[in-house]
């Protein structure tokens, strides 16, 4: 049977035509050169070189062996390559799912450096409700998601990425709009639009938090799953909210930002299913500067 073995050391012969100066270049004496060169021929029921003495002319037959087995050969090389590199996690898929806030945060750069950084690895990036994130990085759906902390959760590993203080989303005619910077306190019987509890449990509980410190509950109005969607909403006067800072890159007509005293902190995390193997997975934790394992988010 021919191997590639025979193959490099044919090719050797075909480019030197000298017997002496292959078994030289291939770091092996002219007898098992002419060993397998003769059973190469015997394989392949043709005549590849006509010998004279130690040197060697090729047939028609073997010119053209010599085009195709270089062909090969170079087929064979970058196969070795696309393995080494898939091992690294230099090649292959990779499947995000974010949350439509991360767009205005860390996706897109981290997006950018990843896939110049990365050119043979196929990144796929998807925008989805936060509440769905996590079962879908459990069920495999997604190699990673980019979300708020979602809370401990079994299997699910996490890392912080990005952190920013909340503010004010207020409407330009509302009096609160008139302050420089607002406390706590000057939310109280005010009515709020937040993110349901169990879409991201750990930013309802800062609004909660911030608002009890100050010695009352917040008033819940209205909830909707999307920070830009409770944006819209403040626009309508249908309430103020405790956002991110990024959101201030909407730019939504109907909308003031008014920074928090003691404003609390609010954390997004890059998360993913325990045991991923997928080699391209752990560059793009590094790049995110989520290096390590274990959950250390909260």
């Amino acid at each position: 049977m021919i191997d590639i073995r025979q193959m490099r050391y044919f090719v050797a012969l075909a480019e030197t035509l000298h017997f002496g100066k292959a078994a030289e270049r291939l770091h092996l004496s002219q007898p098992p050169l002419s060993r397998q060169i003769a059973a190469l021929e015997k394989d392949l029921g043709v005549r590849l070189l006509e010998r004279h003495s130690r040197q060697a002319a090729l047939t028609h037959a073997g010119q053209r062996f010599l085009e195709d087995s270089r062909s090969v050969l170079a087929a064979f090389e970058q196969a070795c390559r696309n393995a080494r590199l898939a091992d690294l996690g230099e090649m292959g898929e990779l499947s995000i799912g974010f949350m439509m806030h991360a767009a205005y945060t860390v996706v897109p750069a981290l997006a950018r450096r990843f896939m110049t950084a990365f050119p043979k690895v196929s990144l796929m990036l998807k925008e989805v409700v936060p509440s769905s994130l996590p079962d879908d990085v459990l069920a495999g759906r997604f190699d990673a998601g980019i979300m708020f902390y979602p809370g401990p959760i079994r299997g699910l590993e996490t890392r912080v990425i990005h952190s920013e203080h909340l503010c004010l989303a207020v409407h330009p005619d509302h009096a609160l709009a008139r302050r420089q910077t607002v406390a706590a306190r000057d939310l109280a019987d005010q009515p709020l639009i937040a993110t349901p509890v169990e879409v991201a449990p750990m930013l309802r509980a800062s609004i909660a938090d911030y608002c009890r410190a100050a010695g009352f509950a917040p008033t819940i109005r209205l909830e909707a799953q999307l920070q830009q969607t409770i944006v819209s909403l403040v626009a309508e006067e249908l309430g103020v909210a405790l956002v991110p800072q990024s959101m201030r890159k909407l730019g939504v007509a109907g909308v003031t930002f008014r920074d928090l005293i003691d404003a609390p902190p609010v954390e997004q995390v890059v998360a993913w299913k325990d045991g991923n193997r997928n080699p391209a997975l752990r560059p793009f934790l590094r790049m995110a500067g989520a290096e390590g394992g274990g959950d250390e988010a909260g």
